[in-house]
């Protein structure tokens, strides 16, 4: 197997004894770039955050609601915004996916397995496809109806399965799940937000579904009348979630004043993620 020069923040990984070699890039993104190593027998990748600068404030404020910081000192300076304070945010954006990680890998969500995060890089599992290449992601891929389906059905358990652990991904779409050999993986989680502590998580949750039902539905066009996104928080606000609740993608919603101020945020939102699925669609190009 062929390796490349070890970039600055991986050689110092080679030098902890962590990983043995450097394989190849295998993504560059706005957040992180994304690197095939080795370690001994195992192969894995190397998730090497870059300064998140491309996050709004908005939304940076409703992902990080009620996240912990480990002093007064930090949260003051992450407050005012100084230099020792967007330190110290982008710290906490990079621990909340580690965190998330481990959390929902031992409550046996599809996710990569976590091995390691040492000084801003994360190491963990290569999600691989049944020739054992790298893993393509879910915008990459046609599926038959009956696939589609299928699929659907197995994210659509994965958030529940989440929704459990008391997480929400948060920007859940076909762009951050790969297609492994044994059926789709989540991938992608700095912007995981706690269910019961963030007052954004019911929208969050909502959007991540309705994401779902959008792709799968180019494929299933039947999938686009089913509402799980109501049904699913729901049953967990009542506190009878289950990994094995059986869900029937139908909810009655009950009559009553509208927040209008939420609609309009949920309307910008729906906005902002087609810009975003637009741009990402033509860099793919």
């Amino acid at each position: 197997m062929a390796v490349m020069k070890a970039p600055d923040r991986l050689q110092t990984l080679i030098e902890e004894g962590l990983i043995d070699t450097v394989v190849r890039q295998l993504m560059s993104g706005k957040e992180a770039m994304v690197y095939v190593v080795r370690h001994g027998d195992e192969t894995l990748c190397a998730k090497i955050y870059k300064e998140a600068t491309h996050r709004s404030f908005r939304q940076a404020v409703d992902y990080t609601e009620n996240r912990k910081v480990k002093n007064t000192r930090q949260a003051r300076a992450m407050a005012k915004g100084t230099k020792f304070g967007r330190q110290a945010q982008e710290a906490a954006w990079q621990s909340a996916e580690v965190d998330a990680l481990y959390r929902l890998a031992h409550a046996g969500v599809r996710v990569p397995r976590p091995f390691n995060f040492f000084e801003g890089v994360l190491l963990m599992e290569l999600v691989t496809d049944e020739h054992g290449d790298a893993a393509p992601r879910l915008n990459d891929v046609a599926f038959t109806p009956a696939q589609a389906r299928a699929h659907h059905a197995t994210l659509l358990s994965e958030v529940v399965r989440m929704l459990c652990a008391g997480v929400v991904h948060g920007d859940l779409s076909e762009f951050n799940i790969l297609l492994g050999a044994d059926g789709p993986v989540i991938i992608d989680l700095p912007q995981a937000v706690d269910a019961a502590g963030n007052n954004h998580a019911q929208r969050m949750l909502l959007r991540d579904v309705a994401n779902l039902r959008g792709f799968f539905g180019q494929f299933a066009p039947e999938l686009l009348k089913t509402d799980f996104g109501p049904e699913i928080w729901d049953l967990y606000q009542r506190g009878v979630l289950e990994p094995e609740s059986v869900l029937t993608g139908r909810f009655a919603r009950k009559g009553g004043a509208v927040d209008v101020g939420n609609v309009m945020r949920e309307i910008d939102d729906a906005r902002a993620e087609e810009a975003a699925r637009r741009l990402r669609m033509q860099t793919a190009r």
